[in-house]
């Protein structure tokens, strides 16, 4: 009608038709048009990093154009010190999951930075009937959820994806003058610079994505972030690592017994150090985590330079998988991770020599696992078996 205002349009009404089949960011863009006016529950592993800190800020920016209320939510412990400096300096709010967070309120599910396979929240939600939205990650396939929107794509990080997302335009265009967009920025930045080894190996991706988000984040709160110092705890671990790993044809596989639960994240940074180490090409550093409910569990990282070597391909096959067809372990290019509930030898009334026992259980059998996916004979346990059948002889 003549005189009549002009409606105001959807993000993603100018967008072209043949753009809304060929790019991801517009079929999300329609998809959240849907679902305005909900709350969504964005799911992160119960260990997040920076790269799934900063991936589900980025899509809680997203949700909130379309009147979408986000929680960022994990179901473990933050324990990296540069997670905690990213988290406390950019005041980032995480939920952290307990009896009291109620998921039924949720209307939808999104993972960020992973499949489902890495957080115990996959199987919570499926309990409260919260159905699965958005799957958003850069590792191999998983094939573990079914949902609506899915943009798996193998790349340095979630936070390219997520980036890329912001630097169409198509949703949300950052301002350099927005204090929530600067966070944000900064962020995504250092998810950027974590997961590709502080860029070395980094791909044009993540160098686009990158050189976009240089104009938003703050320099000096990153380098207050990536500058923090290795706690007593850490050193401690990459210790027990060095002294204890066995390697064999570029293999340094270490365990290094009972770990806190809140110093988990010095595994991966011991397996960063025995990577640096003459004629070794791949790191493995695994130990034994008890949750505050007495859970226990092998937590184990894997760090490699082995262009060949297929890291999630390689987790899987040496650990196998749950019950429930979940598997332990899987990762990316040149970094994995595995977690391996340790079931009904679970104890917390156990005295230090059942621990040191059990423990030993532990070590053997998973560093047999890990030998034999790689080809090699565990010498320590032929010799082991050797010295077992002598016994038996006499």
């Amino acid at each position: 009608m003549m005189g009549q205002s002009p409606q105001p349009q959807s993000p993603v009404q100018d967008a072209p038709v043949a753009e809304a089949h060929a790019s991801p960011v517009v079929g999300l863009a329609r998809l959240l048009e849907s679902r305005r006016g909900e709350r969504h529950v964005v799911a992160i592993q119960d260990f997040p990093d920076p790269d799934a800190i900063s991936s589900a800020m980025a899509y809680r920016e997203l949700a909130e154009v379309f009147g979408i209320s986000a929680d960022i939510v994990y179901d473990g412990q933050i324990s990296h010190p540069e997670n905690l400096a990213l988290v406390n300096l950019l005041e980032i709010h995480l939920v952290r999951f307990d009896a009291e967070v109620d998921l039924e309120r949720y209307a939808a599910a999104v993972f960020v930075d992973n499949q489902g396979t890495t957080t115990h929240l996959t199987e919570r939600l499926k309990t409260a009937g919260v159905p699965t939205l958005a799957v958003i990650d850069h590792h191999d396939p998983q094939d573990y959820l079914d949902p609506i929107f899915s943009d798996v794509r193998p790349l340095g990080a979630a936070a390219t994806i997520l980036s890329e997302y912001l630097q169409s335009g198509v949703i949300l265009k950052l301002e350099p003058t927005d204090e929530s967009h600067v966070r944000l920025a900064t962020a995504l930045m250092h998810g950027l610079h974590s997961e590709t080894d502080g860029f070395v190996r980094a791909r044009p991706p993540e160098y686009q994505a990158a050189a976009y988000l240089s104009r938003f984040m703050d320099s000096d709160l990153l380098e207050k972030v990536l500058c923090v110092q290795k706690s007593h705890a850490t050193l401690r671990v990459i210790e027990k690592a060095l002294g204890g790993r066995t390697v064999r044809n570029g293999f340094s596989i270490a365990g290094v017994g009972s770990v806190r639960m809140s110093d988990r994240d010095a595994i991966p940074q011991a397996a960063d150090f025995l990577l640096t180490e003459e004629n070794v090409h791949t790191a493995i550093v695994y130990g034994l985590l008890a949750g505050d409910d007495g859970r226990e569990a092998i937590s184990g990282s894997l760090r490699t330079n082995k262009s060949t070597l297929r890291v999630d391909r390689f987790l899987k096959d040496a650990l196998g998988e749950d019950l429930r067809g979940r598997p332990y372990g899987g990762g990316r290019s040149r970094a994995g991770g595995f977690e391996i509930d340790c079931g009904f030898l679970t104890g917390d009334e156990d005295d230090d020599e059942q621990q040191r026992l059990k423990w030993q259980l532990y070590d053997r059998r998973i560093r047999r696992k890990l030998f034999r996916a790689a080809g090699v004979e565990d010498l320590d346990y032929v010799l082991e078996r050797a010295s077992d059948a002598e016994e038996e002889d006499r």
